[in-house]
């Protein structure tokens, strides 16, 4: 469908789908439903996604660069980064310059490539420190885009990530509907007709996501969140430490059962794409 018959994912948590949790607890993700989008119900359609979770920028580069360009697709969608970013002391200068060669190699191979740029940090307490780190590695994304001639989502200025709905309480991976509302903006740049606006705003007033900014609650999620993190990151140790790819190979889609569709209904009360 739409000029493009196979899809490749790499990445690494975002992309895999952390926290769209399914019934039976797989993760779907905006990827998943993007592949659903552009398979349009043909049977000849294929997709795979290498992402995983905890996944550093190098390792993208080293692992799932190279499978996606053995699998040779119509369309590969690369979001990597993040978490090299979050490490204190981090230069975003450099880390964009590993993520351009991986960009290059895939254009080279006659390969189209949609990118993503890091959300907005300044309305996430204790996250917002990385607003100036994230700023200076998305500019970087949006001149590799230009040069390479890669598609850009541009997920820092999409205005319902600004809202708490759209964010997980760990502060670092989205919401089922805003999963969906980035498998929308994707197809939008990739120029798939859709039939749902993500720029919807939610119901009722907006909720900026502070998560109430007490000292309690920063001391909390910095016990069951962040320090976890750093632990592994000193430790050499990720998230993704024993799993597998949910789809290393090219296979066709199977639309999303209708009890999971019941279950992801948006706040609106409207059916997913």
């Amino acid at each position: 469908m739409y000029g493009i018959n196979s899809y490749v994912a790499i990445g690494d948590s975002f992309t895999e789908g952390l926290n769209d949790a399914r019934p039976d607890g797989t993760f779907r993700g905006w990827a998943d439903r993007l592949a659903e989008m552009l398979a349009g119900g043909e049977p000849g359609f294929q997709y795979a996604n290498l992402s995983l979770r905890g996944k550093m920028l190098d390792e993208i580069m080293d692992e799932q660069v190279p499978s996606a360009l053995d699998l040779k697709p119509d369309l590969v969608t690369l979001c990597a980064g993040g978490n090299d970013v979050i490490v204190p002391g981090a230069d975003p200068d450099a880390i964009a310059a590993r993520l351009e060669a991986g960009v290059a190699k895939l254009r080279a191979a006659g390969i189209p490539v949609v990118i993503f740029n890091g959300p907005d940090t300044k309305t996430l307490s204790v996250m917002s420190v990385l607003r100036g780190k994230v700023a200076i590695y998305n500019t970087h994304l949006w001149g590799i885009a230009a040069r390479h001639g890669a598609k850009m989502v541009d997920l820092w200025t999409m205005a319902p990530l600004h809202d708490r709905r759209a964010w997980s309480d760990d502060r670092l991976h989205f919401t089922s509907d805003a999963h969906r509302r980035i498998a929308l903006l994707t197809a939008e740049v990739l120029g798939v007709p859709v039939t749902e606006d993500w720029r919807e705003p939610y119901p009722g007033p907006a909720e900026p996501a502070t998560w109430i900014t007490s000292r309690r609650s920063d001391l909390a999620w910095t016990k069951v969140h962040l320090l976890p993190w750093i632990r592994r990151q000193l430790r050499g140790e990720s998230m993704g430490d024993g799993l597998s790819p949910k789809r290393p190979q090219l296979s066709p889609v199977v639309p999303a059962d209708p009890a999971t569709l019941e279950l992801d209904l948006d706040l609106h009360g409207n059916a997913p794409a």
